[in-house]
C-alpha cells in the first residue's frame, strides 16, 4: 500500500484495527447466521441452511457475509445498492425493508430478504440483511417451483422494496398484505426470525460504531476494500493474460423436450482485471429456465473465487477487479417478465463454462466437473398433524464435487452453486418435519468419476412419501449429461429419480415436471451422480483404489476398467503382476 493511502480522510490507519475490523464484521455475519438457524422452523433453513447472512456500508457496499448458500452470497448487495437509491433520504432508524423482485436485482423469487438500516449519530452508516429460500411465495404452485411456468406472476408473489417496519412501527397493512399472498404461516414465522437475525446485527455494528467512532469506521472501512482490491488484482496477475473461451449446455426448458441451450463465456485476463462476456450465450427460453443478472453474476464470482486465494475477504473490493457482460435477454439475464425461478440452478452450467475456458491456463487451479442438480420438492397434507407441508428433498440432490490438482472431490457435496453450504437433512428431523419414512441414504458404489484424483461420490436415497393431496415438482439438468473429468479423468454418472406407486408403476419424471396427486405410499427413489475424475486414472497409486475397494467405494471390476488394477474379490488383496502388466499394456 502506497504512502499516500496510509491516512484517509484525516484519519492515520492502524493495520492491525483494518484487520480486526475485517474479523468482527465476519463474526457478526456468522452471528447472524447461528440466530437464523436456531430460531427458522422451515427444514430449508434451519436444516438445509438455504440462507445467507451479511453486512453492508451506508451505500449498499458489501462489508463482509457468512455464505451458507454461495449461490446466494453475492446477491444481497445489488439489492442493497437499489434500495438505497430507492427509498433515497426516507430510510429511517427502526426500518425494516422485505425484498424479492427479480426484475430490480433479486435472484430468485423464493428467496426473500430482509433489510435493517443501520444509524449512528443520526447518520446511516450500514445495513444488516439476510436472504433466505421460503417455502413458499404464492404463485400457481405450492412452494414455489413451477415448471408450467411462462411469465412472473405464475411463479410467485413480487416483492419490490417495500418496508414492512418504518421507524420502528409494524406497517400492519403491507405486511397482512404480503402474507395473504402466501400459502404457509411458517414464511411467516420465519421472515420474523431473520428479522430477528438483522437486528442482532445492528446493535453489534453500532457497539462498534460506538467502540471505535464514526471517522475511523469509516477511513478503516475504506483502507479494508481497497487492500482487498489489491489482493484480487494480484491474484489476476497470476493468469497468463490472454482471451479464453468455454461453453457448457443447459438441458431442457420445461416446455420443449430435447430443446438445448448453450451457455458460452469469453474471459479476458488483463494485468489487474478480469472480464467474464456471456455475449454470445443463447436466448431466454419461453419456460421457467432463465436466469438473471444476479443470479449469474453470483454463479460468476463464486466459480472464479474457487480459483483464487481462499484467504481474500468478501468484500466490495474484491469485486472491483472483476468485471460482467451478461446481455439482456439471454438465458443468463431474461428479460420481463420472464419466469426466472430455474436460474440459481444455472450456477452449474455457468461454472463449467468458466472451468473449461480456464482449464488450459491455470491447470491445477480447476475441478473436474461437478454432479449437475436433479432435485424434486414434495407438498401436500401431514395426516399426522392434519396440516400444509412442503420439503425440498436436500438429502439425495447434491452428488459429488469434481476432482482436483492433489484432492479427491468432496463426497455428497456436489452442485457448485451449494458447495460447501448445503447440508443432508437430519433423518429423524426429516422423519418428524414431513410425512415421510426413510429407507436408505448411502454413498453410491462407482458414481465417481476415476482419476488421478477422482471425482466426490454420489449418493442413493430411498423413502416413502405417506403424506396425503401430495404434488411432487423435479427440477434439475443432471439426467442427460454426467459431470465432466479433466485431464483423462473419466465423468461421473447420471443422476436419477424414480416415484414408485403402490400399483407396482414407475414414473421417471422429467428433469423439470409437476407431478399431480401422488399417492401415499409412494416410493420416492434417487440417484446423485458423482463428480468427475481429474488425471489420468492409471497414475492413481495402487494403495488409494485399494483402499477404495475395500470402503466399496470403487467395485472390484471398476478398479480393472478404470484404473488397471486387479483386486481378488475373495480376498481383497491386489495381484501386483498381473496390475503392472495391464497398467503397462493400456500406457
Amino acid at each position: 500500500m502506497s504512502k499516500e493511502m496510509e491516512v484517509i480522510n484525516g484519519v492515520k490507519i492502524d493495520k492491525i484495527l483494518v484487520s480486526v475490523l475485517q474479523r468482527r464484521f465476519k463474526s457478526i455475519t456468522q452471528e447472524m447466521s447461528h440466530a437464523i438457524t436456531r430460531t427458522t422452523r422451515s427444514p430449508i433453513l434451519c436444516e438445509a441452511k438455504d440462507f445467507v447472512t451479511g453486512l453492508y456500508d451506508g451505500k449498499g457496499k458489501m462489508l463482509e457475509q457468512t455464505e451458507n448458500l454461495p449461490i446466494l452470497s453475492f446477491s444481497l448487495g445489488p439489492v442493497c445498492e437499489y434500495i438505497v437509491n430507492y427509498f433515497g433520504e426516507e430510510i429511517y432508524p427502526g426500518d425494516v425493508i422485505f425484498h424479492n423482485d427479480v426484475f430490480s436485482m433479486g435472484n430468485q423469487n423464493n428467496d426473500v430478504a430482509v433489510y435493517k438500516p443501520i444509524f449512528f449519530d443520526g447518520k446511516l452508516v450500514a445495513w444488516s440483511a439476510c436472504k433466505g429460500h421460503q417455502a413458499d411465495i404464492g404463485g400457481a404452485v405450492a412452494g414455489g417451483y413451477n415448471p408450467n411456468a411462462t411469465e412472473v406472476w405464475q411463479e410467485a408473489l413480487r416483492i419490490p422494496p417495500v418496508k414492512v417496519y418504518e421507524k420502528g412501527k409494524l406497517r400492519k397493512d403491507v405486511w397482512d398484505l404480503i402474507f395473504a399472498n402466501i400459502r404457509y404461516d411458517i414464511v411467516r414465522e420465519d421472515l420474523t426470525a431473520q428479522i430477528g437475525s438483522c437486528t442482532l446485527a445492528e446493535r453489534r455494528m453500532i457497539d462498534l460504531v460506538s467502540k471505535y467512532g464514526l471517522a475511523v469506521f469509516e477511513a478503516h472501512k475504506e483502507y479494508l476494500y481497497n487492500s482487498t482490491e489489491l489482493m484480487m488484482k494480484a491474484e489476476i496477475r497470476t493468469i497468463p493474460k490472454g482471451v479464453y473461451t468455454g461453453e457448457s449446455t443447459v438441458y431442457y426448458d420445461g416446455r420443449n423436450p430435447g430443446s438445448t441451450y448453450k451457455i458460452r463465456t469469453k474471459i479476458t485476463v488483463n494485468d489487474e482485471d478480469i472480464t467474464f462476456d456471456f455475449s454470445e450465450t443463447d436466448a431466454q427460453t419461453s419456460g421457467f429456465v432463465n436466469g438473471t443478472f444476479t443470479s449469474s453474476a453470483s454463479a460468476v464470482i463464486l466459480t472464479f473465487l474457487q480459483m483464487v486465494n481462499p484467504d481474500i475477504p468478501h468484500n466490495d473490493g474484491m469485486s472491483r477487479p472483476i468485471k460482467m457482460i451478461i446481455p439482456e435477454g439471454t438465458i443468463l439475464n431474461a428479460s420481463y417478465p420472464a419466469a426466472t425461478t430455474f436460474g440459481n440452478h444455472l450456477c452449474p452450467a455457468t461454472a463449467d463454462a468458466i472451468i473449461r475456458a480456464l482449464a488450459p491456463v491455470i491447470p491445477e487451479r480447476v475441478t473436474a466437473g461437478w454432479n449437475n442438480l436433479l432435485c424434486g420438492l414434495v407438498n401436500g397434507i401431514d395426516p399426522r398433524k392434519h396440516a400444509p407441508f412442503v420439503d425440498i428433498i436436500f438429502l439425495g440432490m447434491k452428488g459429488g464435487s469434481g476432482g482436483t490438482y492433489g484432492f479427491d472431490g468432496y463426497d455428497h457435496i456436489g452442485m457448485i452453486d451449494a458447495s460447501g453450504g448445503v447440508l443432508a437433512q437430519d433423518y429423524e428431523m426429516f422423519e418428524q418435519q414431513d410425512p415421510h419414512l426413510l429407507y436408505k441414504h448411502e454413498y453410491l458404489i462407482d458414481s465417481a468419476g476415476a482419476g488421478q484424483w477422482r471425482g466426490g461420490l454420489g449418493v442413493e436415497t430411498e423413502f416413502s412419501l405417506d403424506g396425503e393431496k401430495m404434488n411432487v415438482i423435479t427440477f434439475g439438468d443432471g439426467d442427460v449429461e454426467p459431470a465432466f473429468g479433466v485431464f483423462g479423468g473419466k465423468e461421473g454418472t447420471l443422476n436419477i429419480i424414480e416415484l414408485r406407486y403402490p400399483d407396482g408403476k414407475v414414473h421417471v419424471p422429467l428433469s423439470k415436471e409437476l407431478v399431480y396427486n401422488v399417492p401415499k405410499g409412494t416410493i420416492w427413489y434417487q440417484q446423485a451422480g458423482g463428480g468427475g475424475g481429474y488425471g489420468d486414472p492409471k497414475l492413481r497409486p495402487v494403495e488409494k483404489v485399494l483402499k477404495d475397494v475395500k470402503n466399496e467405494v470403487v467395485s472390484v471390476e471398476k478398479a480393472r476398467e478404470d484404473y488397471g488394477v486387479v483386486i481378488d474379490p475373495e480376498t481383497l488383496t491386489v495381484d501386483k503382476k498381473a496390475t503392472a502388466e495391464l497398467r503397462a499394456a493400456r500406457q
